[in-house]
């Protein structure tokens, strides 16, 4: 089954490498979307994959690279009925 997430990591997660780590680790589990830094200090997540790919990632996110302090991370999930829902081909830090 192919979900889609909409994550908001909140803490110490911003300058010290999460979005790259989170990059890494979505590239590594086959997940699809992007990762960015929001104006009030959070980083947000859009990724597509399998239910499996997106606890892993989530589970990652929670706690983060070296030098971060991860408070939570809030997500929302959506089941995607057919491939043509799908909107990411590769995943990206976006700036």
């Amino acid at each position: 089954m192919i979900q889609a997430v909409h994550a908001i990591a909140e803490g110490r997660v911003q300058g010290v490498g999460y979005r790259w780590f989170v990059q890494k680790t979505a590239t590594k589990l086959g997940i699809k979307g992007y990762v960015r830094n929001l104006p009030d200090g959070t980083v947000e997540l859009e990724a597509e994959g399998s239910t499996e790919s997106l606890d892993a990632l989530i589970s990652e996110m929670k706690k983060g690279p070296l030098g971060a302090q991860v408070l939570a991370v809030r997500e929302h999930r959506k089941t995607l009925q057919s491939d043509a829902e799908r909107r990411f081909t590769d995943f990206e830090i976006r700036h």
